[in-house]
């Protein structure tokens, strides 16, 4: 992990400066800034959850936050999605991929037979229940609000005699590993958003992603599947489909979308357009570049070209022209 500067004398930096994460350091969260180019040589400001570090945002005390938004084994994170369409004007402007695992650690002297209660993240703990169900069948678990704060509550009280934590964690701290690569999934990965302000849209990359929220307009049957068709019709993929409560009555949900491709790709556009004019509510979350840096796949029938032909076309009809 790069150095993080401190502000010299204590003084409050400036936004443009500041980063937030959730902390402390030696967090996957960390991980996940220290892939950010412009972020290096900057402050990183450390927060205890979601909400404090979308608060730092729109309040401009820092200029981005990095939130984690999605595991490959658990799914969407609902704390963040829920945020997320909650608090206007944020944009994703960036993703990166975090490969996440975890082990088993305890204060120096205390051994596997000795751990009745775990400490730990509640994601972490669920990707690593089998483990923990096979090793230690009569375990309690205490709920923590981070992987490195579960294993450093281990020097604030006894009521824990393990955390799940990440490996690096006995770099930086006295404990002791008990287990190693205890998730139930070695190839967990956990994708993350750096979350800002600004509503300047990156310039498409041919390997780009466009997140959205958005409501369906009623509970009745095939309301989802027109959702879908918004995009089907167009031949845009999506690579993320989750639902969420909206929370003002039963049976009312929106929908956190994740479509290959950019708002300035011609499909991309025009299936945003479809859904604008179905969904009461839709909340553009931004396009940026994928993670990965995979080009998005089509079929020719969705190119660009294709779709400001077709609007020529229409346009010669209503203006009278005469056919080509």
């Amino acid at each position: 992990m790069p150095e993080v500067p401190a502000t010299p004398d204590g003084a409050a930096a400036p936004a443009t400066d500041t980063y937030s994460y959730l902390g402390p350091t030696g967090t996957f969260t960390e991980a996940a800034l220290a892939q950010v180019p412009e972020a290096r040589g900057k402050v990183w400001r450390s927060v205890n959850n979601v909400g404090e570090a979308l608060d730092d945002v729109t309040s401009g005390r820092s200029v981005a936050a990095m939130i984690a938004i999605e595991n490959s084994v658990e799914g969407g994170v609902s704390a963040t999605q829920d945020a997320l369409a909650n608090i206007p004007n944020l944009r994703i402007i960036g993703e990166y991929l975090v490969k996440v695992q975890f082990a088993l650690v305890a204060r120096p002297g205390i051994e596997l037979a000795d751990v009745h209660v775990v400490n730990a993240h509640p994601v972490a703990y669920a990707q690593c229940r089998s483990w923990l169900e096979t090793n230690l069948p009569t375990h309690g678990h205490i709920p923590s609000t981070s992987n490195v704060a579960s294993a450093l509550s281990l020097f604030e009280s006894d009521l824990a005699d393990a955390a799940i934590a990440p490996p690096r964690i006995v770099e930086h701290h006295d404990l002791t590993v008990l287990a190693e690569n205890i998730g139930d999934n070695q190839n967990a990965v956990t994708r993350f958003v750096l979350v800002g302000r600004n509503a300047t849209l990156p310039a498409p990359t041919g390997a780009d992603k466009t997140s959205i929220i958005a409501e369906l307009p009623e509970d009745r049957s095939g309301a989802l599947l027109e959702l879908l068709e918004q995009f089907s019709t167009r031949g845009v993929n999506l690579s993320l489909l989750q639902s969420r409560p909206i929370g003002d009555a039963l049976g009312r949900y929106r929908f956190v979308i994740d479509a290959d491709g950019h708002v300035l790709d011609e499909r991309v556009a025009d299936a945003l357009l479809g859904v604008r004019r179905f969904s009461p509510k839709v909340i553009f979350l931004g396009s940026y570049p994928r993670a990965d840096r995979a080009p998005v796949e089509y079929v020719d029938r969705y190119d660009d070209e294709v779709f400001i032909e077709a609007r020529d076309w229409l346009r010669s009809l209503i203006s009278g022209e005469p056919d080509a």
